[in-house]
């Protein structure tokens, strides 16, 4: 009898329904969305659905149910404009020359009042299209850092979620038509599939891949509400923080701060291979992308019973940024936090690699301007012409270098 009991246990064991356990996807998530066969994930192509369906399967893996207009999808249709992250005219129907885009949303209902939004936009450049600073053939813009690494975090979170913290509802958001001016979560803040008024904060993950050896890891939106810091800090013991209080920036964070939701967005910085072709799967920390996962986990988590996040308006500083006519033909550092403006790459045939400028060197005077940080810099630049000539300092291996630069 006690052998048939055995036997009995064992297969009811056999036909119960396996329960999700968290599993570390990152790399695996990443490659595939930074195939070739994808070629780019440009927004309104095969390979853009290819990824939302993929995405979709994580999500059914998971056990999280779809939160979009049509199960998981929420489709928006638009006439491109040659201004990205610039304002757009959404249709009500594909026409010529409309584009179709698609976000992907997953959702955890835990029968809540209030619902935390975690994004990364999985849009790319395709082969090339209007962003793109590749000067040489066509060529498919794989977008691992860019932002496949986001999408991985993404997904790693909402395993990690399934089941803890109940005090709050996730919506996890796969935003598509980023790179070309925010579409997709605009069209989201425009038309959400939830109550916009209950949902606490968001934070998005846009380039996160690229942790550096010294972890320098930059959270924007610090200021959008007053317990961040307090937060951020408490939990960090791997990172070199870079804050910026501002809700406004390049990412999709901007559309949700600018419907008055708290918002936090992390970034890993700038590199040589951004908007290129060389941005490959192969070139990402991947054990950094899941120390980052556990550190915005451990946020969630001490923030589980705050309620709802009190907003708080941050100075734009875009507005603040100075018009200027010229460029240096630069990548600037944006996690370096020293004196002047530290360059992270330097582009072909313009100013400042005919002047001799390097990866590493740090600008610290323009012309006549002290250059002490990227504001002070742009300000810098924003007073001469094509055609003017001046002179440029910059700090190589500890000394300082003048060059002659012409614009």
């Amino acid at each position: 009898m006690k052998k048939i009991a055995l036997l009995v246990l064992f297969i009811s064991l056999l036909g119960c329904k396996k329960h999700y356990t968290p599993e570390n996807k990152i790399k695996e998530d990443v490659t595939f969305l930074a195939d070739d066969k994808l070629e780019g994930r440009e927004t309104g192509t095969k390979g853009e659905q290819e990824a939302a369906a993929y995405i979709v399967k994580r999500f059914e893996e998971m056990g999280i149910t779809g939160k979009g207009t049509n199960n998981y999808y929420q489709t928006f249709t638009f006439k491109p404009k040659n201004d990205p992250h610039g304002e757009v005219s959404y249709t009500e129907n594909s026409q010529d020359s409309t584009i179709t885009g698609t976000n992907v949303l997953g959702y955890i209902d835990n029968q809540a009042e209030n619902t935390i939004i975690i994004g990364a936009h999985y849009d790319h450049l395709g082969y090339g299209a209007q962003g793109s600073l590749h000067k040489g053939e066509r060529a498919i813009h794989n977008g691992a850092d860019d932002n496949a690494s986001g999408v991985a975090v993404m997904l790693d979170l909402a395993g990690k979620l399934k089941g803890v913290n109940k005090a709050n509802n996730y919506l996890f958001m796969a935003f598509s038509g980023e790179e070309m001016g925010l579409l997709g979560s605009n069209y989201f803040a425009k038309n959400p599939t939830i109550d916009s008024k209950a949902v606490s904060y968001m934070i998005n993950m846009d380039m996160v891949g690229r942790l550096k050896p010294d972890s320098t890891l930059a959270v924007y939106g610090t200021g959008t509400s007053p317990i961040f810091k307090q937060v951020l800090s408490s939990h960090n013991d791997k990172f070199k923080l870079i804050e910026n209080e501002s809700g406004v920036g390049p990412s999709d964070h901007t559309s949700f701060y600018l419907i008055d939701i708290p918002v936090l967005h992390f970034f890993t910085g700038q590199h040589e291979d951004y908007h290129k072709p060389g941005d490959d799967s192969e070139k990402l920390n991947y054990e950094g992308m899941e120390t980052i996962s556990n550190y915005i986990f451990d946020v969630i988590t001490d923030l589980n019973d705050n309620g709802k996040l009190a907003f708080r308006k941050t100075k734009n500083e875009s507005e603040e940024t100075p018009r200027f006519k010229v460029g240096l033909g630069v990548v600037p550092d944006y996690l370096y936090d020293g004196e002047g403006m530290r360059i992270d790459g330097v582009s072909e045939d313009k100013p400042a690699q005919k002047a001799g400028l390097q990866k590493g060197d740090v600008v610290i005077k323009l012309g006549d301007s002290t250059v002490t940080n990227m504001m002070s810099y742009m300000r810098a630049l924003s007073v001469f012409d094509s055609g003017d000539s001046t002179k440029v300092t910059v700090k190589r291996d500890g000394k300082p270098l003048e060059v002659n630069l012409n614009f």
